[in-house]
């Protein structure tokens, strides 16, 4: 581990001297380098790694080992009481993402800390049991809860809705899946609050906030107290409109004299997460933390998502900081796919993967192997290779062997750098090391040499990959034809496609197949189009149409147009709508006798079929 400390030292501190050096030497053009505005933050000092290790074993870390270290009993209930844990809601958000894999703990839990110590489950704390709950053992309960989350007003958590309706579909549970769309909807509607949450979202979002809409806010009435089940709604439904969102936010404190709390808080931060209300988000943020509250799990895995998918990255990195911080620490996946992230980048910022790496240690966390792996996924992303191998090192000196993720990493960062010769070396080094290189290994070197415009030189390391026992995939399949298609020598991708199909046992993806058509039939190849579009039906696509409809109506003959019909359909006889389409691009091309002779050899039930003489009728 020290080692491994020195190593991030150095690269840190030559980061620093060569931003500092090219500051020097281009001091108005800050976009030569990507190291430039980089802050190189100081080491964690161990005092605070002490402190770190202190706060980890909080009252939320507690209850949570309380509960995995034994069955569901009496007196594990006992214990739990014993502890004197302040049963907040970010603890209790925290304890049921950390038992997201064991849901009948997360279950036991749940009806304890609401049964017996008279918690209030809030509309998010509910979609995460909901998600606990969504699967064919436990789906009476799921209804039940559903049920009592609608009956006390509450809502479904968008993000869980769909989770939940996709995890119904691919089990197979359609009448689940719809009536819980069914239930979602209503929840908005049969609700005593919603006449005056429309109204109130209404006029929010009509005009500029002044003081008349604040007096049109204050001429609604209002039947029922304000709560943070409430506020919650009205901000789900203004989550499109963040800077009125806040308004709203601040004006029902100062109007009912409502103090907001942990609940309203984390959901007024969902909202305010986008990019135009970022300055109000961290102000709102440090506004909770003041006022002695958290961020929950849950909040922060969803803002997280967010800030990555938007490529909001330092946001993402300070909030993590925040986090690790808290007593609601994330896991250690997610800090590897936080650095996954950063180093998927073009250009990846080794000042915030540093940053995370740092906050890791700082709270008592040895680098995981995938940790080490996300730094040195960064180091080979943006060409410092001789950093890699000291880190590639340091992972070996911690008792963690490279394996194929870690050498494809290297293999993808040389070929982004064109050094493909040194790319390809590296399956040799790999299998001294005793690493076979697996298909998506190979995939990474072939494509590298694919979009470096070197063809052939992919096709003679993909022949070199079958020689070695390795069998190809779709995925591979789909770099190749992409390859040809690049050079223009679609005839090539079709004779590959074709041989690795029918020979290889390859199914290409859906994707490939309807990429490749189009460019063959736009070199006017309508045999090996049709070739393409029969494989297609073997391996149970739906046909694609729309191209060869467009060209048969412009080039084709009668005959194409009778062979295409023929490949199209899965029966003895292709279906009206197909006769339809091309008959109408025949007429649309100007092409009418074409179109009456095509009818002419088609079977009765087509001649007579009224959709296809209105069609004559009107030309």
């Amino acid at each position: 581990m020290n080692q491994t400390k020195r190593l991030l030292s150095t690269i840190r501190l030559a980061n620093s001297l060569y931003s500092t050096q090219l500051a020097r030497t281009h001091p108005n053009n800050k976009v030569r380098t990507r190291f430039v505005d980089l802050h190189v933050p100081n080491y964690v000092s161990p005092f605070l790694n002490f402190h770190a290790k202190l706060f980890f074993s909080s009252k939320p870390e507690q209850t949570l080992n309380i509960i995995l270290s034994e069955k569901w009993s009496d007196e594990l209930e006992q214990e739990l009481s014993k502890s004197k844990t302040d049963f907040t809601h970010e603890s209790v958000m925290y304890v049921l993402k950390k038992l997201s894999k064991e849901p009948q703990k997360a279950s036991d839990f749940f009806n304890w800390i609401v049964g017996k110590q008279g918690f209030q489950p809030s509309s998010s704390i509910y979609s995460i049991m909901l998600r606990v709950y969504g699967n064919k053992e436990s789906i009476k309960r799921f209804w039940a809860t559903a049920q009592k989350m609608k009956e006390e007003g509450f809502f479904i958590d968008d993000q869980a809705y769909l989770m939940i309706l996709q995890d119904f579909k691919n089990s197979n549970m359609i009448n689940e899946a719809a009536n819980l769309t069914k239930i979602y909807n209503s929840m908005a509607k049969d609700n005593v609050m919603n006449d005056v949450i429309k109204e109130i979202v209404g006029v929010v979002i009509e005009s500029d906030w002044g003081n008349g809409v604040e007096k049109r806010l204050a001429g609604i009435k209002f039947d029922f107290k304000v709560s943070d089940n409430f506020v919650l709604r009205v901000l789900k439904n203004l989550r499109k409109y963040p800077l009125k969102a806040i308004k709203f936010f601040r004006w029902v404190s100062e109007t009912f004299n409502y103090e907001q709390n942990t609940i309203t808080y984390n959901g007024v931060l969902r909202v305010l997460c986008q990019e135009d209300s970022i300055k109000e988000f961290w102000n709102i943020f440090k506004e909770m933390k003041n006022a002695g509250h958290e961020m929950d799990l849950d909040t922060y895995l969803k803002i997280s998502r967010f800030f990555q998918k938007r490529k909001m990255l330092k946001e993402a990195v300070e909030l993590y900081e925040h986090m690790m911080d808290s007593p609601y620490k994330p896991s250690i996946q997610h800090c590897s796919v936080l650095l996954r992230t950063i180093a998927g980048n073009i250009s990846p910022n080794l000042d915030l993967v540093f940053r995370v790496v740092n906050k890791f240690e700082a709270t008592g966390n040895s680098l995981s192997k995938s940790v080490y792996d996300g730094i040195h996924r960064s180091l080979t992303s943006v060409g410092q290779f001789d950093e890699a191998e000291k880190m590639m090192t340091a992972m070996k000196d911690a008792g963690y062997e490279p394996d194929n993720i870690t050498y494809s990493q290297l293999i993808f960062g040389l070929c982004k750098a064109r050094r493909l010769e040194d790319a390809t070396k590296v399956l040799d080094e790999m299998q001294a090391n005793g690493c076979t290189p697996d298909i998506k290994t190979w995939t990474i070197l072939i494509k590298g040499h694919c979009s470096a415009n070197e063809v052939d030189k992919a096709l003679i390391i993909f022949a070199n990959m079958i020689e070695k026992g390795c069998e190809a995939d779709a995925d591979l399949l789909d770099v190749l034809v992409n390859g040809f298609l690049s050079q223009n020598k679609a005839i090539d991708a079709h004779q590959v496609l074709v041989e690795m199909t029918e020979t290889g046992g390859v199914k290409p993806w859906q994707a490939t197949y309807k990429n490749l058509i189009r460019k063959l039939l736009l070199e006017r190849k309508f045999e090996e189009s049709l070739k393409l579009l029969r494989l297609m039906k073997k391996h149970d696509y739906p046909p694609v149409s729309e191209p060869f409809v467009g060209f048969v109506s412009k080039f084709g003959t009668i005959d194409d147009a009778l062979e295409f019909l023929k490949a199209l359909s899965y029966k003895e006889s292709p279906s009206v709508s197909s006769y339809l389409n091309v008959f109408q691009g025949f007429v649309d091309e100007g092409r009418e006798l074409e179109a009456k002779d095509l009818l002419f050899k088609c079977p009765p039930h087509i001649r007579k079929n009224k959709g296809i003489s209105s069609l004559f009728g009107s030309v």
